[in-house]
């Protein structure tokens, strides 16, 4: 039922429906929450902590997924080859022990960190911590290990966490939808909050506006989930497979499956779905492709027939050279 909801939402918010306008007081209303709640912080009213070491933001405004993960994994490969010593904080989300500042490894519960908390710490070669609150997450990372630069994967709507380097990412194919806030439209805040940000990346490149930078995630190579095994994604070629996601825009992993020359029969679930053995259970036995972030969670019963698709952030130097002296200049100047 839930499921059903959220897509239908979804639809809403993409496809322009009726129910936008019929709602859109509330979405007048939210607004002026999310901006008094702002100046709250601006003024001091609302506290907010500065941590010693630089924080960047990777972040978004509309619900749903965008690119952000594979982003931060590409600063963490980034920042680690230009000598700094990064840190990843996350919220954990959909995991229920997030209320407690933790250490997230590879071989986490995803039930207790979240899913994409062990994607990161699987890909990363820094320390990953999550907490439900970003200023006890970067205090534990800070506390704990020998980090001189914090990176967070989401949170640029927690102003509590005072942060040096904001980086929005946009769904290139969808943007921002039917452009109302929630929730009549999929916005977290109005676009004007882009005026306010550092970089704009645009993921697909398409339809580049003024200040937008282009970012790309490719994924060329599929990874058996039971042996390790990989390939190229070209070997599925006209390759009858399922193919099933969850994640915000299941849409654009399909499509890419699709342009690969994969003939694929979509599963679409809820993102941050709990997957269980059943879930998998096809009536035809084809190969079983999935997103990275679904197979942290389905490692527990995975097949022969399990393939996942890593994906990788390509970025111009339009977008690194800047961040990479700007960051210079805050650490040693």
């Amino acid at each position: 039922m839930k499921a059903k909801l959220v897509r239908w939402l979804t639809d809403a918010w993409y496809k322009e429906m009726y129910l936008s306008s019929a709602i859109m007081p509330l979405s007048m209303l939210y607004v002026d929450v999310i901006r008094f709640r702002h100046f709250l912080y601006r003024i001091g009213v609302l506290k907010s902590w500065r941590s010693p070491v630089p924080v960047i933001i990777v972040g978004n405004i509309t619900v749903g997924g965008t690119g952000k993960t594979p982003l931060v994994i590409k600063l963490v490969e980034l920042l680690t080859e230009q000598g700094y010593k990064p840190g990843v904080i996350s919220r954990g989300y959909a995991g229920t022990a997030n209320q407690i500042a933790q250490t997230v490894t590879a071989h986490s519960d995803t039930a207790l960190v979240g899913d994409e908390a062990v994607l990161l710490a699987s890909r990363c070669a820094c320390p990953v911590v999550i907490a439900a609150k970003r200023v006890e997450a970067a205090q534990f990372l800070l506390a704990n290990f020998d980090c001189n630069v914090i990176i967070s994967d989401d949170g640029l709507q927690h102003y509590a966490l005072q942060r040096d380097f904001e980086i929005v990412v946009i769904d290139g194919e969808r943007r921002f939808g039917n452009g109302y806030c929630l929730p009549a439209g999929p916005l977290r805040e109005p676009t004007e909050r882009l005026k306010k940000v550092d970089w704009v990346l645009v993921n697909g490149g398409q339809d580049l506006q003024e200040n937008e930078t282009a970012l790309y995630c490719r994924g060329d190579e599929l990874v058996n989930l039971l042996s390790g095994e990989r390939k190229p994604l070209t070997a599925f070629n006209n390759t009858a497979c399922h193919a099933v996601a969850a994640i915000g825009n299941p849409a654009r992993f399909f499509k890419q499956l699709s342009a690969a020359g994969l003939t694929i029969t979509p599963h679409a679930f809820p993102d941050h779905y709990a997957y269980s053995a059943s879930d998998l259970n096809f009536k035809q036995s084809l190969p079983i492709i999935m997103t990275e972030k679904d197979a942290v969670k389905c490692r527990p019963f995975a097949q022969a027939q399990h393939w996942y698709l890593p994906i990788t952030a390509d970025v111009s130097p339009l977008f690194t050279d800047p961040l990479l002296s700007s960051l210079k200049d805050k650490i040693h100047g």
